[in-house]
């Protein structure tokens, strides 16, 4: 008998909208934080304008946070396995 517990499943049924699943394309986001949450705004920047909207904004706990970053960078890894590695432009090195 393993001593590593296996995740539970969710014990609901996830429902997506119509509407949200057709999605918002964002080409910017920005995250912030304080001592208990962290917010995460997806953007989309106007070509060679300078303005941006919101489409998204998320507020979640720092745990939840560490899960997401997680998640991504095995998504990304995944990704690049495929696909090739993604190269980023000097200027889009900032954080």
């Amino acid at each position: 008998m393993s001593d590593t517990p296996k995740p539970p499943s969710p014990p609901f049924q996830i429902q997506l909208d119509e509407e949200v699943a057709l999605g918002q394309y964002a080409n910017m986001a920005m995250v912030d934080h304080t001592d208990t949450e962290f917010t995460l705004d997806f953007l989309y920047v106007f070509p060679q304008q300078n303005r941006a909207k919101v489409h998204s904004r998320i507020i979640t706990s720092p745990q939840h946070m560490k899960k997401l970053l997680l998640a991504m960078q095995e998504n990304l890894a995944r990704y690049e396995a495929k696909h090739g590695t993604i190269l980023l432009r000097e200027d889009d090195r900032r954080h």
